[in-house]
């Protein structure tokens, strides 16, 4: 896939409070709710345009998804936001319990998640979200690369039912893809094709993965980009495919390398086409305050690196 628009940025969480907005015109029942952040998150776009319909729940996280639960068991389409480590890790108890477990449609979007947060450190870098979100039954997970995707994504999951966690980040990210891309919940995208290795990444590491595949080009390593915006139920069919037509697969999140992407990944494989995958993200370690740049540098989430891992255990 070509990369038309690789010069403008855009971050996840400013794509969705566009989309939320815009949806907002689309669907009455739509109401949001948030936890003192709206700015941050960016659903104070939808607060100014409908202030009936926003509700800021204060710094009360697990009453803010138990009153999400409530309006979505009375037919309200609830969209409850706060930083992923507020949402996943605070609220993680009634989210099982009056959310996921009723299986009610609400949907959850978290922003600020992984290590590019940044200067807050490591209290507020939730690396662990995504395997808390994924083990919860009744649960759907995505994770956009881009502003096109999340868009796209978010308007899709209007169609699913039952709860969905989306997670966003805080920096402004290349966009990926064309406008007009279609994207279907549960299907991964390949970005770019090869037989050599198979990069799989999420998020902000899609990005990563498609710089890294140019680098590798040059040395006539083929590589094939798959970006998994959907983690559960995730691609298996996708993956399959790559383990029985390349030689390694390399995962890359910007999150714990256990219980997300790379686990995701390597589950599929035991099971159905064994195969080498080595998982690039968060190495069972916190991070620590510094700008998401040094921070990327440091935790071996860059082209660079990719390139070095493939480099290091392609046959």
């Amino acid at each position: 896939m070509s990369n038309p628009s690789a010069q403008k940025k855009m971050a996840t969480r400013e794509a969705y409070g566009e989309i939320l907005a815009e949806l907002g015109e689309k669907y009455p029942e739509i109401v949001a709710l948030d936890a003192d952040l709206s700015k941050s998150t960016k659903t104070d776009v939808f607060a100014k345009k409908f202030p009936d319909r926003f509700f800021d729940m204060g710094i009360a996280e697990q009453n803010m998804m138990g009153v999400a639960a409530g309006m979505a068991a009375a037919g309200l389409k609830p969209f409850a936001s706060t930083f992923a480590m507020f949402a996943a890790g605070r609220a993680f108890e009634i989210i099982r319990n009056s959310i996921c477990y009723p299986n009610l449609n609400v949907r959850i979007c978290a922003t600020h998640a992984g290590i590019t947060v940044g200067e807050d450190g490591a209290s507020h870098q939730a690396i662990e979200d995504l395997a808390l979100m994924r083990a919860l039954p009744n649960m759907t997970v995505i994770q956009p690369s881009d502003g096109v995707s999340a868009k796209a994504l978010i308007e899709a999951s209007l169609e699913v039912k039952g709860p969905v966690y989306v997670r966003l980040g805080r920096a402004a990210v290349p966009m990926l893809y064309p406008a007009d891309t279609t994207f279907e919940i549960g299907k991964a995208m390949t970005l770019r094709d090869g037989f050599d290795v198979a990069l799989i990444a999420t998020g902000i590491m899609v990005n990563e993965a498609m710089k890294a595949a140019e680098i590798l080009a040059e040395k006539n390593i083929t590589v094939r980009v798959i970006d998994v915006h959907t983690l559960k139920p995730v691609d298996s069919e996708a993956i399959l495919k790559a383990a029985a037509e390349t030689q390694l697969i390399v995962t890359a999140e910007e999150h714990s390398i256990i219980g997300g992407l790379g686990s995701a990944v390597a589950e599929v494989t035991a099971e159905g086409c064994p195969v080498k995958v080595v998982r690039l993200g968060i190495m069972d370690t916190f991070g620590e305050s510094g700008t998401p740049e040094a921070l990327m540098k440091k935790y071996g989430l860059t082209s660079d690196h990719i390139v070095e891992v493939v480099l290091k255990n392609l046959k």
